[in-house]
């Protein structure tokens, strides 16, 4: 069966690389293309990005498309383009503010240091992607998101998308490469995308998979010579209670990674709709979770 997949990912080799996830998001979306599925990926447009060079085109539709963030109405743009060599569409998310003026460290400035904040440029990135949808005249069957970059996107969906008629029974998979200091995101970013934390969250670090993973329909860890993500995933508090909603999948050489594997392990998954469940039970499940274990603190 043939689905519509949107892919969200910060980087795609060659617009922008600083990891294994550039080249994994043009190898994954190639195979699922192949495969049969209908793929789109999108990316935020960086400043460095080359529009002669890659030929990216603008798409009328596409221009100013309006949605909330930080509690007022702003506007994203969006080109199109083709991951190069293939015939795999990408939209380039433009705002020269949060994209423009990044170097190609992508996550960090020049001299090394981490930008402070990434959380919200990426929770900017992920609501206004899903604000594209309507405008591209394309309902997708799945979301695919890649790691921390374009983890708040099953949240922000259940939360404030999934109730909108073009965007019902809509499932999000959320891919996760690594566990790492970037998935330590502060309440602003939350609350700039219009996202109601749990009650019980009182902290201003909060780690997104933490949080994200009980609204996805489904996630995949990438384990990898460099790191065992899925062991690092299950020691996040509560998501030991999803086991059985998470794929294993794993590259045994990043030197010639194999992601023929990798993607038929994501297409036998996703073809068996069944197995993408509704969490809103999880959900529920999971917030009882945070108030029980905020109130056993208080006798601890």
């Amino acid at each position: 069966m043939s689905l519509k997949l949107f892919y969200l990912t910060a980087e795609i080799s060659p617009f922008a690389n600083t990891s294994h996830l550039a080249d994994y998001s043009v190898k994954v979306p190639l195979a699922l293309q192949e495969l049969g599925h209908d793929i789109r990926t999108i990316i935020p447009k960086y400043g460095f990005v080359s529009e002669r060079k890659y030929i990216l085109r603008e798409v009328i539709r596409l221009r100013e498309i309006p949605f909330e963030f930080d509690d007022e109405e702003v506007f994203t743009s969006a080109k199109s383009a083709f991951i190069p060599k293939t015939r795999v569409q990408v939209y380039f998310l433009e705002n020269d503010s949060r994209f423009k003026s990044l170097s190609n460290l992508l996550y960090k400035s020049k001299n090394g240091r981490i930008i402070v904040d990434n959380a919200e440029r990426f929770a900017y990135f992920s609501k206004a992607s899903l604000a594209t949808l309507p405008h591209l005249f394309w309902k997708p069957d799945i979301l695919i998101c890649n790691d921390w970059q374009t983890a708040m996107t099953p949240i922000i969906y259940k939360q404030l998308y999934d109730s909108k008629e073009f965007y019902d029974n809509i499932k999000t998979v959320l891919t996760i490469h690594s566990i790492d200091e970037y998935a330590s995101f502060n309440r602003k970013a939350f609350e700039l995308a219009g996202v109601k934390l749990p009650a019980s969250v009182k902290s201003d670090d909060i780690n997104i998979y933490e949080l994200a993973a009980p609204f996805a329909d489904h996630i995949i860890t990438i384990d990898t010579p460099e790191s065992n993500t899925y062991d690092d995933f299950l020691k996040i508090k509560g998501i030991s209670s999803l086991k059985n909603n998470i794929i294993k999948a794993s590259i045994e050489d990043l030197d010639d990674p194999d992601y023929s594997s990798i993607s038929n392990i994501i297409n036998e998954n996703l073809q068996n709709n069944e197995h993408l469940k509704n969490t809103e039970d999880q959900m529920y499940l999971w917030h009882l979770l945070f108030l029980y274990l905020s109130r056993l603190e208080v006798f601890l």
